[in-house]
């Protein structure tokens, strides 16, 4: 087979594998297994030998036109570089990976063969993008992946929870896709075309006419897609859906789109200074405010999705400076350790038989019963908090790195500026990341909250995909030397400045926190959990306030609130009640946009009811009545017909005479 042809078999097997599990799902369940993780495999398999055919050289093109539109064509294309071939296979292993491990966390869940076959379209879907060669096609995968995470957020929908989350996901993400086409569609205009290689020629050439309007209109679409501020409000209640599935939005699907997508039209977003700084700007809020609200979550599920927005923050970072070598490297160390997370943390969900014990507080003795979950997840916290040698040190001081070139003038890719608030958010972050992962650590494997219900050994097919991912968690920071070949030779090596300061803040976020739990565990320790004094707040009812604002669980008693015992309250302060709630943001949204289309839909309701219903039953009423008159005067009757004719030429004689006698 030519390389097209085994590209063109990525995307088409897993989709091919969802319909054949949908159709057989019911009435041959026996195939359901192999047809979620044989398809993902293949197409594994096969990404990687394109990778190895692509080998870093020159892109791979092919092309066919769908149908003739007699304006901009619309060409089924395929556009294979170094960023596309690799990030193909992450896609490729963290899908095999879920549907592998799915088999055993959602072993006895009767909806399976629907959610096995909804992973592969997702996966299918995002190969889609991420090989597409034209915008309309990509455009296709984009909006399957929406509707995908719709139903898989969703998978519980006997919950409100998940039904809320789905909703919210799907409507927060299409907010973003409406100036994204716009913004497509102004793109292919001023190219002539839907193709990525036009385009970028387009650009080349001074083609593009209102750079900075497409641009912006574009990033409203990855704003929603990768969840970056101001559209990242879906990811934290998107928790609700199966664990596996948070591992495959956050670290290969879904959020990833987005940051590809930009990074594979570059170009067209440094046409425009300004669009570079509000990225960079968008980045950066990203950062530190998804670093803070982390600090304060309670979830473990809800602490790793600020963190994939804070780390989706870093990419856009390096996007916003101009290396999207950077931008792609810590898209696939991130990749791997945040599968890690997610289901290492589906594990301990899984092994105390409820979603209850995601609640950190109230976690105990974990390292011994989990054993699989605590050294792997150590191993991913450490690669999240950016220390050497684990991978994500080497993809964080890359895009830290970037940004020190531009803030300091060495390169002019990007704005000044864009440098300088990307480098100093990103070195702000690298504090809170190391708190967060530090506290999260702590309070799950070192916790003295509550003995939860100890439900065995987990199955072999959960915990085996975690060492599996342990290993590029671990390692892959290391492909820093080889991978600028694939990366349009871009320099990854590791800068000494930043690589010192980054390190250096991590340790400091790391130690603090530490400290702060030590402190906190002691007053703990010497005053009971149930008494008033021993929680910040002195007041039952500011428990229950912040509990509703963070989507902690509300305890009716204050012994039962979470263990005081957390460095987060501490470290935070008075900011921890806003972070907990992710600073308020729905709660702007509501009184911004909510509430206003929810009055002006009781207007329009009102009018309808009210105003239109009332002319349209009084239009029919009229007719009504006028038949009704009438109807009563035909009886059949003769004698009636003859009386009435006798009684009217009277009155017509009658008139006729006062006419004649007034003339």
């Amino acid at each position: 087979m030519t390389t097209t042809t085994l590209a063109v078999l990525v995307p088409l097997l897993p989709f091919l594998g969802a319909v054949a599990g949908l159709l057989l799902g019911r009435t041959a369940p026996g195939f359901v297994r192999p047809l979620a993780v044989l398809p993902a495999l293949a197409s594994l398999v096969l990404a990687v030998t394109v990778a190895v055919h692509q080998g870093g050289g020159l892109p791979i093109d092919s092309h066919t036109e769908l149908t003739p539109t007699g304006s901009v064509p619309i060409e089924l294309g395929l556009h294979i570089d170094g960023f596309a071939a690799l990030v193909a296979v992450l896609v490729g292993v963290v899908a095999t990976c879920v549907q592998i491990y799915s088999t055993g966390y959602l072993h006895d869940d009767p909806r399976y063969p629907s959610y096995a076959a909804l992973v592969s379209l997702f996966t299918s879907a995002m190969l889609l993008v991420v090989y597409s060669g034209d915008l309309m096609v990509l455009l296709v995968g984009w909006e399957i992946m929406g509707i995908c995470s719709y139903f898989l957020v969703g998978h519980y929908w006997e919950t409100p929870e998940a039904r809320a989350a789905s909703l919210k996901a799907f409507l927060v993400t299409k907010l973003g896709d409406v100036p994204f086409l716009i913004g497509l569609f102004a793109l292919a205009t001023d190219a002539g075309s839907f193709r990525i290689t036009r385009v970028l020629g387009a650009v080349a050439s001074g083609g593009l006419h209102h750079p900075t309007v497409v641009a912006l209109l574009l990033l409203a679409g990855v704003a929603g897609k990768s969840a970056l501020f101001p559209l990242h409000t879906w990811l934290p209640d998107a928790m609700a859906g199966p664990t596996p599935v948070s591992a495959l939005i956050h670290a290969a699907t879904m959020v990833a789109a987005g940051i590809y997508f930009v990074a594979r039209l570059l170009p067209v977003f440094q046409a425009s200074a300004a669009a570079m700084v509000v990225l960079a700007v968008m980045a950066g809020v990203t950062m530190v405010g998804s670093g803070l609200a982390a600090l304060a979550q309670d979830d473990i599920k809800r602490v790793l999705a600020y963190s994939t927005i804070g780390q989706l923050g870093y990419m856009a970072g390096a996007l916003a400076v101009g290396d999207r070598g950077a931008a792609v490297f810590h898209l696939l160390a991130h990749g791997a350790f945040k599968a890690l997370l997610f289901l290492a943390a589906g594990v301990i969900i899984h092994a105390s038989g409820t979603n209850s014990l995601a609640a950190m507080s109230r976690m105990k003795d974990l390292r011994t019963r989990v054993p699989d979950a605590f050294w792997t997840m150590t191993v991913a916290l450490l690669a999240l908090a950016a220390i050497p040698p684990f991978s994500g040190f080497f993809s964080k001081e890359a895009v830290l790195g970037a940004a020190e070139h531009v803030a300091t003038g060495h390169t002019e890719q990007a704005p000044g500026a864009s440098g300088w608030i990307v480098l100093v958010t990103g070195l702000v972050t690298a504090v809170l990341t190391a708190a967060y992962a530090t506290r999260l650590w702590l309070l799950a494997f070192r916790g003295q909250g509550a003995e939860a219900p100890d439900h065995g050994r987990q199955p072999v097919t959960m915990t085996a995909v975690l060492w599996v991912l342990a290993v590029p968690s671990l390692g892959f920071g290391l492909a820093f030397g080889p991978l600028p070949d694939w990366f349009d030779g871009r320099d990854l090596t590791p800068v000494l400045t930043t690589s010192v300061l980054g390190t250096g803040l991590a340790l400091v976020g790391g130690i603090v926190t530490y400290g702060a739990w030590r402190h906190t565990a002691a007053l703990a320790a010497r005053v009971p959990l149930g008494a008033v004094a021993a929680h910040p707040d002195a007041d039952a009812g500011c428990v229950e306030a912040e509990a509703i604002a963070s989507h902690e669980p509300v305890y009716g008693d204050i012994a039962q609130a979470p263990d005081p015992a957390d460095p987060g309250r501490l470290l935070l302060g008075p900011l921890h009640r806003h972070a907990a709630a992710g600073f308020h943001l729905d709660a702007v949204y509501s009184v911004l946009f909510v509430r206003p289309v929810q009055a002006g839909a009781t207007l329009v309701r009102f009018l309808d009811r009210e105003v239109v219903d009332t002319y349209v039953r009084a239009a029919g009423a009229l007719p009504r009545w006028l038949g009704a008159a009438v109807r009563r005067a035909q009886t059949g009757n003769v004698q009636t017909y003859v009386s009435a004719l006798l009684a009217g030429t009277v009155v017509l004689v009658v008139a006729a005479l006062l006419v004649a006698t007034g003339a």
